[in-house]
């Protein structure tokens, strides 16, 4: 191990502070509008207040003792004319990062409208909440199977029809709860993850406006606990000596590493990510989804982190959250709608109009072909100075790429030589279907001990502008200088359609705003293709 690296620049933490600014609004904003009043400190009891709406269901606000007795603000949403003469199917729904306990009252009335118990609570440590912070740590997935207990003792809930289902910080809890708890039968984990590690850390390269975003917001909205601050001082020092207490940390949070108890539980899980999801990638729920043994369903979308559900939370039509209620549906309440028929994984083109999935028997197959594409030329470039190429800002990248069909573009002819590396295949006469994970194969030399290196894909029309397909950073350290090395790095998952008449370009630079890069300066990395181990890119195509 190194000693530790150095702090973020100011472009970076600049960069970050932005991006916090941009996300608060972004994601508390919805919420807010949507809010019902909070409950006062008069009526902050075990039943604070209650109210029945037109569409006859009722609404009360409750505190629930958590795990060590940790109040948790929750709201109890429930047909009005429930009472302990029948029991219903019970969803809990746990809080998204940051956001209130009210985030998804508009679903949790069109769930109890349809015959549920609904318990949603705000996860400890932010707003009305007790206790700090733990990042869906033990006590956050005990405090799932407390307000589980809490909801059997006072509520109508059917205790042989549970499920859990959750939005970002929400879907991760309801997945590791699923591990936890036998009693949970139905789960849907939507813009979640699988792997914390290997989402805000891939390639051994720390995602820093993700990471600041889920910082900045953790410490406007909530009490972060000493652990999480001394993880994340570690994570944006580069702190190569702590590097394996943060593994050890964020692999307890992994629902993949709960994955034989959550297959040994049998819930039904459905999992929904973005393309774009730039806080959570959608590799980690794509190898997690195919180790899954039960009842299980996967959708891929256009989109950035939850831009796929947001509208949802405002009570509007939402593709996404009808499928969540069919899935609840089919495995709570036991209704033959057809979602356990349809293929099980489903996945919408980020060039397709309209809403239109495409449906595949499993995650292997989705592509036909995995075409490769030599990268023969030796290319070298300064590192530490940025091309041009980048993959745009946290949360607003894919959200332009979902709502105006406008990725982050690159000149390709413009990107100078000397800072980005570039291969560029022919034009194609007919349409490429990119569907899948692209994966890279090089060899590097560089003249310093440690780096970094940025992927990118490009879509490339007639006038060489680029439009990014997907990319994904990877960072060395310990290396001896002079000494080539082989690099494997899987791309961000993503499905694509190429125009016919376009090409394909690899750019590969060193310098990109969304993640911390550990180039010296005046630092060059080569790009070889070796007669005995040559380099190339594998690109998933479905015919």
């Amino acid at each position: 191990m190194t000693p530790a690296r150095k702090a973020l620049r100011p472009t970076m933490a600049a960069a970050v502070s932005v991006t916090v600014l941009a996300g608060t609004a972004f994601g508390l904003a919805p919420s807010v509008q949507a809010a019902a009043p909070a409950p006062t400190a008069a009526t902050s009891s075990a039943a604070t207040s209650s109210a029945a709406s037109a569409s006859g269901v009722s609404i009360r606000f409750v505190d629930i003792p958590g795990d060590g007795g940790t109040k948790l603000a929750a709201n109890v949403v429930a047909p009005a004319d429930a009472d302990a003469s029948r029991r219903l199917p019970l969803v809990v729904l746990p809080t998204s990062w940051s956001l209130p306990q009210v985030e998804y009252l508009a679903q949790a009335k069109k769930l109890a409208e349809a015959g549920y118990v609904v318990l949603t609570y705000n996860s400890r440590g932010f707003w009305q909440s007790g206790g700090r912070i733990e990042t869906a740590g033990p006590p956050d997935i005990a405090d799932a199977s407390k307000v589980i207990d809490w909801a059997l003792a006072n509520t109508p809930a059917d205790p042989d029809h549970i499920g859990m289902a959750g939005l970002s910080y929400g879907a991760g809890i309801s997945l590791l709860a699923a591990g936890a708890d036998p009693r949970i039968k139905a789960v849907v984990a939507m813009s979640g993850w699988a792997d914390l590690v290997g989402s805000i850390y891939s390639g051994r390269t720390q995602h820093a406006q993700a990471a600041g975003l889920l910082a900045g917001a953790g410490e406007l909205t909530g009490h972060p606990s000493d652990e999480l601050r001394q993880i994340l001082d570690d994570f944006f020092s580069s702190n190569l000596a702590k590097e394996p207490e943060l593994i050890a940390w964020g692999k307890k949070r992994s629902p993949a590493a709960q994955l034989d108890r959550i297959n040994a539980h049998g819930a039904a899980i459905m999992l929904g990510n973005s393309w774009g999801d730039s806080i959570f990638p959608p590799n980690s729920y794509a190898d997690f989804f195919e180790k899954l043994t039960g009842p299980k369903r996967l959708e891929l979308r256009p989109g950035d982190h939850a831009t796929a559900e947001l509208t949802g939370l405002l009570g509007l039509p939402n593709a996404t959250w009808s499928h969540a209620r069919q899935w609840l549906d089919r495995y709570l309440k036991g209704e033959r709608n057809g979602i356990d028929t349809q293929a099980p994984v489903q996945l919408m083109s980020r060039t397709a109009h309209g809403d239109e999935y495409e449906g595949y028997p499993s995650w292997s197959a989705v592509p036909s072909e995995q075409r490769r594409v030599p990268l023969a030329t030796t290319e070298k470039i300064t590192a530490n100075h940025d091309s041009g190429a980048n993959a745009g800002t946290v949360l607003l990248g894919g959200a332009l790429d979902q709502f105006l069909k406008v990725p982050p573009l690159a000149s390709i002819p413009l990107l100078p030589r000397s800072r980005a590396a570039v291969w560029q295949t022919g034009t194609s006469a007919r349409e490429q279907r990119v569907r899948g994970t692209a994966k890279l194969h090089t060899t590097v030399t560089s003249d310093r001990s440690d780096g970094t290196a940025v992927a990118y894909l490009y879509d490339v029309g007639p006038l060489g502008v680029g439009k990014l397909i997907t990319n994904a950073p990877v960072t060395f350290h310990d290396r001896t200088p002079g000494t080539p090395f082989g690099v494997d790095l899987e791309l961000f998952s993503t499905a694509y359609d190429v125009p016919a008449g376009h090409r394909l370009a690899l750019v590969v630079d060193t310098v990109d705003p969304l993640y911390i890069e550990h180039n010296p300066d005046g630092a060059h990395l080569t790009f070889s293709s070796p007669a005995a181990d040559p380099s190339y890119l594998t690109v998933p195509v479905r015919d």
